[in-house]
This record gives C-alpha cells, sequence and structure tokens, in this order.
C-alpha cells in the first residue's frame, strides 16, 4: 500500500448540517488494473480523475459501484456494516459487466485502512454516517464496442446527513407506469452506472410534480411492483411484511436482505412475492396496507406517506412514519450500532 501525504487537510465539518453526497473527505484509495492484474493500491490526497477522451466508460458505460456505511456507535467506536457483502456484489456486478473480479478479503483491508486514516471525518449525530462509495470503471483509451482491458477501481468518503427526507418526513411517491428502469435478462441486477442515468428522466418529471421518488413497475406488464428510486420497497399488508420478490431485475439489496432476516427473527411475517400494483390498491381500498417504506444503503429505512398511481392517491398511517417501519429502523440502527449482540456476523469494528 502506498500512501501519499496532503498537504493541507479540510476543515471538517458541522455534523448537524450535513446533506448527502455534497461533501468529501481529505483522502481516496485508487488501483488501476493492467495487463490482467490489479495494481498497488495508492490511498492519495482527494482529486479529480484524468481521461482521455476516448476512455471506453465515457462511450460504453462499464461503470460500476457500491455504497456502504461507516457509523460511529454511542461508545465512539466506528462501525461498518456489512462491507464484504457490499465487495461481493461488487464483484457480482463486474461479472455481469464483463469487468475483473477483485479480492475481496484485500479490498477490504485497503479500504479499512482509508477509513482508519479518515476516523476524523465519521460523524455521530443522529441520522448521519460517513459514506463510502466504491467504483470500477473502464479506462482503456479506445473506440469500439469490447470489454476494455483495463479498469480503475477507487473509493471516495462522504460525510452524509439523511438520503431524502429523514425518517420522520415521509416521502411522496408516483407510480411510474411509463417508462421502466430495466428488464429481466439486462442489468436490472447489477449496480451499474447506466441504470441510474436510465432512472432519471422519470424521477424528474415525478419531482416537478411535488413528489420525492417513483415507483418502479415491471417493463413486460407495466403492472408487477419492483422498486422504489434507488430503494428496495416493502408494504405492511394485514400485519405481514411483503416485498417484491427478486426476479433478475431488482437490485439484492444488503438492507432489503438485513430486514427480512432481522424482522423474521423478531417475530414478523416476511413474504417475498409479485406484487400487483392494482392488487395493492384493492388492498388499500380494503384497508388492508397500513404502511409502505423504502430501504436501503443511503436512505436506511424511508417511510412513505403517500402513494399515487394514476388518479389515486393512497395515504399510509395518516401520511406520519408507521410502527413497522420504526422497529425495521430501531432494530437496524441497534445493530449497526452494537447496542444488541451481532449474531448475524454483519459488523466490522474498525481497530478492535
Amino acid at each position: 500500500m502506498k500512501f501519499i501525504k496532503a498537504t493541507q487537510l479540510k476543515d471538517k465539518p458541522d455534523a448537524t448540517k450535513l446533506k448527502f453526497g455534497q461533501l468529501f473527505t481529505d483522502y481516496m484509495l485508487e488501483m488501476n488494473y493492467e495487463n490482467g492484474q490489479w495494481g498497488e493500491p495508492v490511498i492519495s490526497p482527494y482529486h479529480d480523475l484524468v481521461l482521455a477522451p476516448e476512455s471506453m466508460i465515457l462511450h460504453y458505460g462499464q461503470g460500476i459501484f457500491e455504497g456502504a456505511k461507516a457509523f460511529r456507535n454511542d461508545e465512539g467506536k466506528i462501525i461498518l456494516f456489512r462491507l464484504m457483502d457490499n465487495l461481493k456484489r461488487l464483484n457480482l456486478s463486474a461479472e455481469r459487466m464483463c469487468m475483473p473480479q477483485m479480492d475481496t478479503d484485500k479490498v477490504m483491508g485497503y479500504i479499512l485502512e482509508l477509513i482508519d486514516i479518515e476516523r476524523d471525518w465519521v460523524p455521530s449525530s443522529p441520522e448521519t454516517s460517513l459514506y463510502l462509495r466504491p467504483t470500477m470503471i473502464a479506462t482503456e483509451k479506445a473506440v469500439g464496442v469490447h470489454a476494455s482491458n483495463s479498469y480503475k477501481f477507487f473509493v471516495i468518503l462522504s460525510p452524509v446527513g439523511p438520503y431524502i427526507n429523514g425518517f420522520n418526513n415521509p416521502a411522496k411517491i408516483y407510480v411510474e407506469d411509463t417508462y421502466t428502469r430495466a428488464a429481466v435478462g439486462g442489468t436490472g441486477e447489477a449496480k451499474c452506472v447506466g441504470n441510474y442515468a436510465g432512472s432519471i428522466l422519470a424521477a424528474h418529471k415525478a419531482k416537478a410534480k411535488g413528489y420525492n421518488e417513483v415507483l418502479w413497475l415491471d417493463a413486460k406488464d407495466r403492472q408487477y411492483i419492483e422498486e422504489v428510486g434507488a430503494m428496495n420497497v416493502m408494504f405492511v399488508v394485514d400485519g405481514e411484511i411483503i416485498t417484491p420478490t427478486l426476479t433478475g431485475s431488482i437490485l439484492r439489496g444488503i438492507t432489503r436482505d438485513s430486514i427480512i432476516k432481522m424482522m423474521r427473527d423478531i417475530g414478523y411475517t416476511v413474504r417475498e412475492e409479485r406484487i400487483n400494483i392494482n392488487d395493492l390498491i384493492k388492498w388499500y381500498d380494503e384497508g388492508r396496507v397500513t404502511e409502505m417504506f423504502g430501504c436501503g444503503t443511503a436512505a436506511v429505512v424511508s417511510p412513505v406517506g403517500t402513494l399515487t398511481y394514476k388518479d389515486k392517491v393512497c395515504v399510509f398511517n395518516n401520511g406520519k412514519s408507521g410502527p413497522v417501519a420504526r422497529v425495521a429502523f430501531d432494530r437496524l440502527d441497534d445493530i449497526r450500532k452494537l447496542r444488541v449482540p451481532d449474531k448475524y456476523g454483519w459488523i466490522t469494528v474498525l481497530g478492535k
């Protein structure tokens, strides 16, 4: 590992005023792939990347990324949540996008070293964390559709506040039935850059109407619920938690998986199944749907106050955060902050 020390460090921000993804720390991690192997990792001062105009990421979209978080718990310890699972998913995305695999154990060690250097950037205020963005892009200088022969992997860090509104300010969601995010057999299951570029127009139009995000339907029938923006989605129906099953077009959310496991363990019934939007509206009219919430690394648990489909407006829990979402949020937070034992092996304590 090579370390290049910064000549000047940035002032640390006021942790109570953090927004999402607008401020980055002093250092970043980089590693280049050439001639069939990864080179030496380098931690250096945060800087702009230099890319040739013909770099293949700019033309053919071979780019993938992950999102993970480091937290400071009540005792001041720095804790990472399921980072290894993020790195394993990065390799799955790389496989789908015909990009090279990484040694997850080594990369995790490099990232822990980076965070240790930047430990003063990990905030401790409620709903704050240090967001990790591991990214891989194609860097070969060529025009012509083929898998790149060179890549850059880098990790940047950002102290962040809530992703959308925060837990106590439920989101307004619009059901998108014209545009689609991904199709079975495509790249929906990979965390690749094109998936997000293709979602921007629908989200932009929804926000112009006063909504926070869109709820995506499947690409084939335009009837089956998939994701909310960049999050997985869950509903509380008849007291049970229901979430769309993984069909190949939905991201295998790590927060989604965490909530399913821990909520089942504390007695909730959690079902994974295809959810028809028309069935959901019917259940709502029958008074059976009491909550809706998104879940993801960035948003954690994001309650939904209203859902609009065509001319139908569904209001959940009087537009307020619901009790099941609260249990999921608190339980997840307790595990991430080690207030309860980590029986799942999800936690890494930095420097323990």
